[in-house]
């Protein structure tokens, strides 16, 4: 029974340990008119391609859900080997590595770009804003653009 508390603290550790090391992606954009409310702009802009660079993409190599899956999987498999002190020590190997091994498929399923674009559009009143996005469509500098929920679209 003790060595049943022992499991499940060990495999509650390693989870909350690799669970706290996610981070969510981020997206570089600036907004056009400073916004009083906190809550997200979903206006629409209009505006001219006026630049497009071709950026390397920002690999999030961060540890999340896959390693916290496979954490708690491996722990519940290495529980089910041994007896004893065996058990616990199956059962912490069993969290780790299966931690190791959830992560790496995450990463491996993980579809990565290896490029990104980094779109310059002059607005129509005159002010700039720069979005990344991971694909161009049919833009082209001198196209007409708009700017909706943080992506650049040809008008």
């Amino acid at each position: 029974m003790k060595t049943t508390y022992v499991m499940a603290a060990a495999t509650l550790a390693v989870a909350s340990l690799l669970g706290g090391c996610a981070s969510a992606p981020q997206q570089v954009s600036t907004p056009v008119y400073p916004s009083s409310s906190s809550s997200p702009s979903y206006a629409t802009y209009y505006g001219v391609v006026d630049a497009i660079q071709v950026i390397p993409a920002t690999s999030n190599n961060s540890i999340g859900a896959g390693a916290v899956v496979g954490g708690v999987v491996g722990g519940l498999l290495g529980n089910q080997v041994g007896g004893g002190s065996g058990k616990t020590i199956a059962t912490v190997a069993g969290v780790v590595g299966g931690a190791v091994v959830g992560n790496q498929i995450q990463q491996s399923n993980r579809v990565q770009s290896r490029e990104m674009y980094q779109i310059s559009v002059r607005l129509d009143n005159r002010s700039y804003q720069t979005i990344e996005q991971d694909s161009l469509g049919d833009l082209q500098v001198g196209s007409r653009a708009r700017i909706e929920n943080g992506r650049v679209y040809r008008y």
